[in-house]
């Protein structure tokens, strides 16, 4: 038996783990990960190294790996694998591997190569462990080898007499603080999690004598002959909670990617993005990646295992290269295949998908014009008809008008002709939706409507009663000088209606700064106000512009404005375009500023008073 020599590492050893754990692995659970993949990376290998050598391919099978946690009787962790082993010339290399005198070597570490790949999975050790003794007999032939690491930066390799099975031992001693992380519990968490999917058996000895077996036949891989519906299924309501509303299969030959995409049963919350599962090897790489498939794709959380991708140093990310995007393509190919056969075989359950997963179809056939040509008929738009499917819309009104935003819609649908529906664009990729139309189906057209124009459109009341609108136009117009609002009376199908609010988008845009102006403080009071200079400054000259685009709509049609002609005194005329004007603008569903909420209470305090007064 030779015995070594200590020698110190080039590096300062307490410096590396430090690194790791700040910038390589997310923590220290990781390590157990690591050793696993080590593992079945050497059994592998003594798979290859044994069909090679044989004239005939003959079956080797291995055993699994065994790990033997932390216990009363021993406080020693070991993780034992009957793979290819090492000789020493390559614990020779591993040392060199290990011992990388910079930080970008130590993230550019090659995860393909074996020495590599085990060299800094070694690494990952050190957050858990103050000494690392590893034991391995090579399947190549030649002596046994130990080699063993302090977390003080000395390390010594010797060989060894023993007569080691052929494979790999590591054993360690845990810091202070970690024991919990090796211990059974913690052991058996890890290895499920990690590697419950493992193509070999993982057994965890139980302290009380027995062992657990942690891995199972994963039921996501879709395009697995003789895969369990069942199984399949039940994973699925583990992973979402509740049962899903599809399961689509994936597979991807070019980067030999499988799994399945649980098609949520709910609307995800807005703005989530896709959380997939990945497997690389059947080794867990992320819970929540979400760059693997297409952003439009978070109506379904997938589970994927691939063994041609390539991961990061840290093995928690995929590389991104031509692979991933190749998978992420493909993916998403099978996804809108899935809601294309839904169309054609399953039109009721696909509108049931549309009624959860609207928004998502929207954002969907902007982008895909073979899904948009039957998939938008099904989806939905609000309306001054009612809510409406696309398809039943477009059937009875050829003609489509639209407004962009929800603030117009809400003033535009009191003046809007009843016989023609209004569709409301403000909600999300609504406008866009309606944009599209045209080029989906034949004959179809669209019109954006604007507010100016949709106010000239109505009739002006008889040119017998020109002089007093006119008069009436202008006594209003002053009772509402305080609020910067303009008045115009016109004649409404609706005759219950008596006033329609009206407000541009700049305009608008200026009442909401005036409004974060009031209850601001003054350093952003004097922001608001450049902004407001600097709009006004903008801002083109026109009617609308010089009164700040606010204006009050008076039916004509309305028996409460023809009224207004009949009131003598000035302030009782006020009062009640004061409250026509209030309650248009709840209407339209507008906030009252400071100067509103003034206008509403003298209004009410007057018509108190009125009421109170003696009848003579």
């Amino acid at each position: 038996m030779n015995t070594g020599r200590s020698q110190q590492f080039q590096v300062d050893l307490r410096g590396i783990v430090d690194l790791l754990s700040r910038h390589i692995y997310s923590g220290p659970r990781v390590f157990l990960r690591e050793l696993m993949q080590n593992a079945c990376d050497a059994i592998t290998a003594r798979a290859e190294l044994h069909t090679a050598a044989s004239r005939v391919a003959t079956a080797w099978e291995s055993s699994g790996i065994r790990i033997t946690p932390l216990s009363e009787r021993s406080d020693e962790f070991i993780v034992r694998d009957d793979g290819i082993g090492l000789t020493e010339s390559e614990v020779t290399d591993l040392l060199a591997t290990v011992g990388r005198s910079s930080k970008r070597d130590i993230f550019d570490l090659p995860r393909s190569d074996f020495l590599g790949q085990f060299g800094i999975g070694l690494l990952s050790c050190f957050m858990v462990a103050e000494t690392i003794v590893i034991r391995s007999r090579s399947a190549r032939g030649g002596d046994a080898v130990e080699w063993q690491g302090n977390a003080d930066g000395t390390f010594t390799v010797r060989t060894i007499a023993d007569d080691l099975p052929i494979g790999t031992s590591v054993h360690l001693r845990p810091r202070p603080g970690q024991r919990d992380l090796l211990s059974t519990p913690a052991t058996v968490e890890l290895a499920e999690t990690f590697g419950e999917f493992l193509p070999l058996p993982v057994r965890v000895d139980l302290p009380g004598g027995g062992e657990q077996v942690t891995t199972r036949t994963p039921p996501f891989r879709a395009a697995t002959t003789g895969i369990d519906e069942a199984a399949r299924w039940a994973y699925g309501r583990d992973l979402l909670g509740q049962e899903p509303f599809d399961a689509i299969p994936l597979h991807v030959p070019g980067t030999d990617t499988v799994g399945t995409a649980y098609v949520l049963p709910y609307a995800p919350p807005p703005g989530a993005r896709q959380a997939t599962r990945v497997y690389l090897g059947r080794m867990l790489l992320s819970e929540n990646a979400d760059d693997i498939l297409p952003d439009w794709a978070f109506f379904v959380r997938a589970v994927i295992d691939s063994t041609a991708l390539s991961p990061t140093a840290s093995r928690e990310a995929l590389v991104e290269d031509d692979a991933l995007e190749h998978t992420r393509q493909e993916l998403g190919a099978a996804i809108r295949r899935w809601v294309l056969d839904l169309g054609l075989t399953e039109p009721h359950r696909l509108a049931q998908f549309v009624s959860v997963h609207e928004v998502a179809l929207k954002s969907l056939v902007r982008h895909d014009d073979e899904l948009a040509t039957f998939i938008v008929r099904w989806l939905s738009v609000e309306t001054t008809h009612g809510r409406m499917r696309v398809g039943d819309l477009i059937g009875r009104f050829p003609h489509l008008r639209y407004v962009e935003t929800v603030d117009e819609y809400r003033q535009i649908a009191g003046i809007a002709d009843p016989r023609q529906p209004l569709v409301n664009g403000g909600y999300l990729f609504d406008a866009e939706l309606v944009r599209l139309l045209p080029l989906v189906f034949d004959g179809v057209t669209v019109e954006h409507v604007d507010l100016a124009e949709e106010l000239d459109r109505l009739d002006p009341p008889p040119l017998d009663d020109r002089a007093r609108v006119l008069a009436l136009e202008e006594r209003a117009s002053s009772a509402l000088s305080a609020v910067g609002c303009t008045v115009a009376v016109r004649s409404l199908d609706a005759a219950e209606i008596p006033a329609v609010y009206l407000a541009g988008a700049e305009a608008l845009r200026a009442i909401d700064r005036g409004r974060a102006r009031s209850v601001g403080s003054p350093l952003w009071g004097s922001v608001m106000d450049r902004i407001d200079a600097t709009a006004e400054k903008l801002r083109p000259a026109s009617p609308e512009s010089t009164s700040g685009g606010v204006r009050l709509c008076l039916n004509w049609q309305n028996s409460v404005v023809r009224s207004l002609l009949d009131i003598p005194d000035d302030l009782a005329f006020a009062r009640t375009v004061h409250l026509l004007y209030v309650q248009a603008l709840l209407a339209a569903q507008r906030p009252l500023s400071g100067e509103d909420r003034a206008l509403m209470m003298g209004a009410l305090h007057a018509l108190v008073e009125l009421s109170a007064r003696p009848a003579t």
